[in-house]
C-alpha cells in the first residue's frame, strides 16, 4: 500500500513539474511587440492608419551592396515603435532607383548616385529631371575599383579590351561609360553581373570588370585572388575634376588585390539620399519631415560601430553642386546652427596658398573647391572623433574614481601594532626553524618581510604569527601538536 502512494505522490509531483515547466513558455503573442498587436488586431481602420502614417519607405540597392547595408542601418537606428519606422526596399541599380522614385507608388526615399541625373539629361532621356528631385543629404564617396590582371595598369590600358560594368539599370555601367567617354578610351562593355564577372575574369572571358561602390564593396573584397590579377589605377585627370573627387584604395581595403603598405590612386562619385520633390502641406511632405529630425537627431550613433564604416565620411552639411537640397533638411540645419564650409574660407586660402596663384578659370576654382571641402569635412570628422574620445576617457577616469570613493573597504582594517625591529622577525624564524622536524633542512628567511613599505616589513608591522612563512611539512603535521606562543 505504501508503495502505491509513492507511486501516486511520484506522478502528482511530476504533472505539477511538467505544468510548471509549460507555463512559462505560454506567451500571449500580443505582448510581444507592436507588430504583433496590428497582425491580430487586423481589420481595424486605427490600427491601418498608425501603420501606414509613420511608415517611411527607403530603395537601396542590390543584394550585397553598400546602399543595402546603409538601409539597414538606417532602420536600426531610426526605428520608433509607432512613431517612425523606416522600410528598406531592395532595389536594382541607381538607374531603376531614379525611375521608382519618380514613378512608383509609396516609394519615399531613395539612394542614389550623383551623376545618373546628369547622364540621364546629357543621353536625352530626361528633360529638367533635377527639378523634380531633392536631396536630404550627401552620403558617402564611391570609388571605383577597375579589377584586372596585372598587365593593366590604367585605363588607358583598357583600350579595344572587354570591360565588364554590371547590369544596365544599375549605376555603375553610368560612371564607367561617363569616365571612359570623357578620358578618350574606346572599350568593349558587357552587361554582365558583378559575381558572374568576376568568374569570367578569372576565366579570360573578360579583360576587366568594373565596380564602383563605398569600399569595402563585398563582391571585391571576396575576390578569390590567385595572384595574377590586382586593381587598376585611375588617374585624377582633368575631364573628370569636373564631377569627381580624388580617392584612394589601400591595402587595408583590400589585402587580396593590393600588396601589403601600398596603395591605388582611383576616382570616387558621390552617393545621394534623394527624395521626390513633394509640395508642402503633403502627406508625403510630412512623412519626410518625420524621418529628417529622426535621421539628423541620431545621426552621431550611425558613425559608430557595428554600423558602415562608410557613416564615418557623411557629412550632414555638405553641399550637393546642381542640386536642391529639401527645406525640410535646410530648416533643420539652420535651427540647429550647423553650417557648412564657407565659401569665404575657400578664398582665403586661395590668396594665402602661392601654388593656388596659377588657377585662372572658375572650372578649374570651382573643382579645387569640391576638393577642399571633401579634405575639410574629413578634418572636421577626425577632431569630432578625437574629441569624443576624449570625452569618452574623461568620463570613464571620472566614473572609475567616484566608485573608488563611493565603494565601502571590502575588508575590516587590520589591527595596527607598534613597529618592531627587524631582529625580532630574524630570531623568531630561526626559532621556528628549531621547532621543525629535525630531518629537515633549515628554512631561509625571506628577504622581502624586511623591506620597509612592505608586508611586514619596517613600515608596516604585521602580528608575530605571519612574520615567519608557512610551510607544509611532507611527512607530518607538526603545526597540529605545536602550539606557537603570541
Amino acid at each position: 500500500m505504501r508503495q502505491y502512494l509513492k507511486m501516486f505522490a511520484a506522478m502528482i509531483m511530476m504533472a505539477s513539474g511538467v505544468a510548471a515547466h509549460a507555463e512559462p513558455m505560454d506567451y500571449n503573442p500580443t505582448k510581444v511587440s507592436d507588430s504583433l498587436k496590428a497582425i491580430f488586431q487586423f481589420g481595424s481602420v486605427s490600427t491601418k492608419k498608425a501603420l501606414n502614417a509613420n511608415t517611411v519607405t527607403l530603395l537601396t540597392g542590390t543584394i550585397g551592396g553598400t546602399y543595402v547595408q546603409f538601409g539597414a542601418d538606417l532602420a536600426s537606428v531610426l526605428d520608433d515603435d509607432g512613431n517612425l519606422r523606416v522600410l528598406p526596399i531592395i532595389g536594382r541599380g541607381s538607374v531603376q532607383s531614379v525611375a521608382d522614385i519618380l514613378f512608383l507608388k509609396g516609394v519615399d526615399l531613395g539612394i542614389v548616385r550623383a551623376d545618373t541625373l546628369d547622364y540621364l539629361e546629357k543621353k536625352g532621356f530626361a528633360n529638367d529631371i533635377k527639378k523634380q528631385f531633392t536631396y536630404v543629404t550627401k552620403l558617402y564617396n564611391e570609388e571605383m575599383q577597375v579589377v584586372a590582371p596585372k598587365t593593366i595598369k590604367s585605363l588607358n590600358d583598357l583600350e579595344g579590351k572587354t570591360v565588364s560594368v554590371d547590369l544596365p539599370n544599375g549605376g555603375t555601367f553610368v560612371t564607367a561609360l561617363t569616365v571612359f567617354e570623357r578620358l578618350g578610351v574606346k572599350a568593349n562593355f558587357v552587361y554582365i553581373e558583378q559575381r558572374i564577372a568576376m568568374e569570367k575574369l578569372k576565366k579570360g572571358d573578360v579583360d576587366a570588370v568594373i565596380v564602383v561602390g563605398g569600399k569595402p564593396y563585398v563582391s571585391v573584397t571576396t575576390f578569390n585572388n590567385d595572384g595574377r590579377f590586382h586593381l587598376a589605377a585611375v588617374e585624377y585627370s582633368k575631364p573628370l575634376q569636373s564631377d569627381y573627387l580624388p580617392a584612394t584604395l589601400t591595402s587595408k581595403d583590400y589585402p587580396n588585390l593590393i600588396p601589403e603598405g601600398e596603395t591605388v590612386e582611383t576616382i570616387a562619385v558621390p552617393s545621394v539620399l534623394a527624395a521626390y520633390n513633394w509640395a508642402p502641406n503633403t502627406e508625403r511632405y510630412r512623412k519626410l519631415a518625420l524621418f529628417v529630425d529622426a535621421f539628423f537627431t541620431k545621426f552621431a550613433a550611425l558613425q559608430n560601430p557595428p554600423f558602415h564604416p562608410k557613416w564615418k565620411e557623411v557629412s550632414l552639411t555638405a553641399p550637393l553642386a546642381g542640386w536642391n537640397r529639401l527645406p525640410l533638411a535646410q530648416q533643420w540645419l539652420d535651427k540647429h546652427g550647423v553650417e557648412p564650409v564657407k565659401r569665404q574660407r575657400f578664398e582665403a586660402f586661395l590668396q594665402e596658398n602661392p601654388a593656388a596663384a596659377n588657377i585662372q578659370s572658375e572650372a578649374d576654382k570651382e573643382s579645387l573647391f569640391r576638393q577642399f571641402q571633401a579634405w575639410a569635412e574629413r578634418n572636421a570628422q577626425a577632431q569630432m572623433g578625437t574629441q569624443v574620445d576624449s570625452k569618452k576617457a574623461r568620463d570613464r577616469d571620472h566614473a572609475s574614481q567616484s566608485a573608488t570613493q563611493a565603494a565601502p573597504p571590502r575588508h575590516p582594517p587590520r589591527r595596527s601594532h607598534p613597529a618592531r625591529p627587524a631582529t625580532r622577525y630574524l630570531d623568531r624564524a630561526r626559532r621556528c626553524d628549531r621547532m621543525r622536524a629535525p630531518w629537515l633542512p633549515p628554512r631561509p628567511c625571506r628577504p622581502e618581510r624586511l623591506q620597509p613599505g612592505k608586508r611586514g616589513g619596517l613600515a608596516e608591522p604585521i602580528p608575530w604569527r605571519h612574520s615567519a612563512p608557512r610551510r607544509q611539512s611532507r611527512h607530518l603535521n607538526y603545526r597540529s601538536s605545536v602550539q606557537r606562543r603570541p
